[in-house]
């Protein structure tokens, strides 16, 4: 895919990889060192929610058990609604009432999970989704001041195999995956974007952040409303758009800033565009 020759004239110090796949798991193209090992940052939240949501099909928890501050469950900590703050055990409002945006919440989720399971969280997401997926370089650093919500490591390589996974699942249901990605927890609630400001509302699904009409965004012009996924401060995403039946990921090793709310939307319509055409 020539569009994808793009990330070689992204302002990035060293490194950049990308890569699209079909909804019928074909590599349609890949461009970059795939099997460098970035750091995720908030692309890791993906890959713990996709882990917490085996723990559900598990039976290790239920979404609707309690977790985190009084009145919050797993469902609110998985949709940023438990009312905690970005990065501090301190609760900002009331479970339900704002999209608080919170590595925070992903903490007590990976501890919820781990005192549940009896496993550390870390591990549990190796043997829940890394190990079966072939996602052999990935890893979440435990070491990390922030390790399931944005202490991930992976490559171009692995998370196209995850990219694949949210497009067909083979570890969940089909209608897990469908609630996580595609339907609005707690509808109707405002937010902030992190890098893109406040927005009315800020529709997320569980762990997975949906476009709906937010703009602007690090998706492109011309993404569908119904694409989901996240990105990460490292200078990383994964955005999967069902209307199209493509998924991409990029992995660079500069941080996440304006060049990077100026290039992605035109990578991200430069690849759709290639595809329609």
């Amino acid at each position: 895919m020539q569009s994808l020759l793009m990330i070689e004239d992204w302002p990035v110090p060293n490194a950049a990889a990308a890569v699209v796949r079909g909804t019928d798991g074909a590599v349609l193209g890949a461009h970059g060192v795939q099997d460098h090992l970035f750091p995720l940052a908030s692309v890791t939240k993906l890959l713990s929610a996709y882990a917490a949501l085996v723990a559900v099909e598990e039976g290790v928890f239920d979404l609707d058990d309690p977790a985190g501050p009084e009145g919050s469950t797993v469902r609110h900590l998985l949709a940023h609604t438990s009312g905690l703050a970005f990065d501090e055990h301190r609760v900002m409002a009331p479970p339900g009432n704002r999209r608080l945006y919170s590595n925070a919440g992903f903490d007590v989720l990976a501890d919820t999970l781990e005192k549940a399971s009896g496993i550390p969280f870390a591990q549990y997401a190796a043997e829940a989704v890394f190990e079966p997926l072939g996602m052999r370089a990935t890893m979440i650093n435990t070491a990390h001041r922030a390790p399931a919500g944005a202490g991930g490591l992976s490559t171009a390589a692995d998370l196209a195999r995850f990219a694949a996974e949210l497009q067909a699942p083979t570890l969940l249901d089909a209608s897990t995956v469908h609630r996580a990605t595609r339907e609005v927890a707690f509808p109707g609630l405002s937010g902030v974007l992190p890098g893109f400001g406040h927005r009315r509302p800020n529709d997320w699904g569980l762990g997975f952040e949906i476009r709906d009409g937010k703009d602007p965004h690090w998706t492109g012009t011309t993404s569908s409303p119904e694409t989901f996924g996240h990105f990460g401060q490292s200078g990383t995403f994964l955005w999967v758009d069902p209307a199209a039946g493509v998924a991409a990921v990029a992995l660079t090793d500069r941080d996440f800033g304006p060049w990077a709310a100026e290039v992605w939307p035109r990578f991200t319509d430069a690849v759709l565009a290639e595809l329609r055409g």
